[in-house]
């Protein structure tokens, strides 16, 4: 793949070879991103698990303590009450069967899916339209509640979900550009010591392998992880 003279002379003051403190990386990584547009800022970690096995998932939910520089658009299932209780929390959208309805027809405006426990059963008829795109409600993610208030504010201040991949990657935002040095910092960290919190106990051997940081057109720095593995571990 050939690189812009922006990407190869951001490329030239990193050093490929050298992990670098959380607070490094970031500088680097925001004075590589010369974009016109505000690039986002992403963190790619690759862990010791085996994504096939039942027991080595690695997957939930954490508020970043300084967002992600957007806001998201809120669809809610919810019911009467519940329902003005989302819209007043700053749901996007919120309803029931009409707007399962309209999902149904191809309606995909949307990019978090909160739902309460009694709309579940009309909710699951949604598995092909957004177990694809990593958006059906999870009571273990906290997007299947009857506190539809907490999770219409968690999503709007926030919260991101994650989940390896197969290749046993971990790929999330974390913010973009235009952020301070410190509030970037202040969501990787958290993110890292999360996925450090996050660890199966089926897990063996080195568990966080890698860790990346890099804006949407800018060069990945890599991350020294070891002082977090030894504080965590």
């Amino acid at each position: 793949m050939k690189h812009g003279k922006k990407y190869r002379a951001s490329a030239e003051n990193i050093d490929r070879e050298k992990s670098y403190p959380v607070e490094d990386a970031v500088r680097l990584v925001k004075e590589s991103a010369k974009a016109k547009f505000d690039e986002t800022v992403d963190l790619v970690v690759r862990l010791g698990v085996d994504p096939r096995h039942a027991d080595q998932q690695v997957r939930g939910a954490v508020v970043l303590p300084n967002g992600i520089g957007r806001s998201v658009r809120v669809l809610v299932f919810a019911k009467g009450e519940k329902e003005k209780e989302a819209l007043a929390a700053g749901a996007d959208h919120a309803g029931a069967d009409d707007l399962v309805a309209k999902v149904q027809e191809g309606w995909t405006d949307f990019e978090v899916v909160i739902a309460t426990p009694d709309m579940m059963g009309s909710v699951g008829k949604l598995g092909r339209v957004l177990g694809p795109r990593g958006l059906m409600p999870n009571p273990k993610l906290g997007t299947v509640t009857m506190d539809v208030t907490r999770a219409v504010r968690e999503a709007k201040a926030g919260k991101i979900e994650y989940r390896v991949d197969k290749a046993g990657n971990v790929h999330v935002p974390v913010g973009k550009a235009s952020f301070t040095p410190d509030a970037l910092s202040g969501n990787v960290n958290s993110l890292l010591h999360e996925l450090m919190r996050a660890k199966p106990s089926a897990a063996k051997g080195r568990y966080m392998l890698s860790a990346y940081l890099s804006s949407t057109m800018g060069p990945s720095v890599k991350l020294d992880t070891s002082s977090l593995v030894a504080v965590v571990q």
